[in-house]
């Protein structure tokens, strides 16, 4: 290969990163949505404490915005098609008590277009919502989520 050759090839791999950056958001990895401190709260409706998230400047800055994320699969209700997206497979998830509630995340899907199984892996996209007050809910939220081809 030339030199030219790949500078060519060089710039068009930057353009398509480019181009799947602008139609798929941002690609995050769960390490920057480990950015989370945690403050414990007594809730009166449920009489228990529960951990409240302080979101660091980076995730705060993604609230909001169209994001693309790699994760295992956590079928939470396939009949109602309900997912969560770990860091980690199932018997490592913080269900299991090996990692923080900051390594999974609410699918809230566009419109499934197939049935996923316990830890597939999968990137998806969609805007991400950042909860730090309903303890009903994840921290993460992927709202219209949709799954990407683009793995990294």
């Amino acid at each position: 290969m030339t030199h030219r050759m790949l500078i060519t090839a060089l710039l068009a791999w930057g353009v398509a990163l480019q181009t799947y950056a602008q139609e798929e958001g941002t690609v995050i990895t769960w390490k920057t949505l480990g950015e989370v401190k945690f403050t414990e709260k007594y809730v009166e409706k449920y009489q228990d404490w529960f951990l409240f998230p302080n979101f660091g400047p980076t995730v705060k800055s993604l609230d909001g915005e169209k994001v693309a994320v790699k994760g295992y699969v956590i079928p939470i209700d396939l009949e109602e098609g309900l997912y969560a997206l770990s860091a980690f497979p199932f018997a490592a998830c913080f269900f299991c008590g090996a990692a923080g509630m900051e390594s999974v995340m609410t699918l809230n899907m566009k419109k499934a277009k197939r049935r996923y199984n316990t830890d597939d892996v999968v990137t998806f996209k969609g805007v991400m919502r950042l909860n730090a007050n309903d303890v009903e809910e994840f921290y993460y939220i992927l709202d219209n989520a949709e799954e990407v081809k683009f793995h990294y």
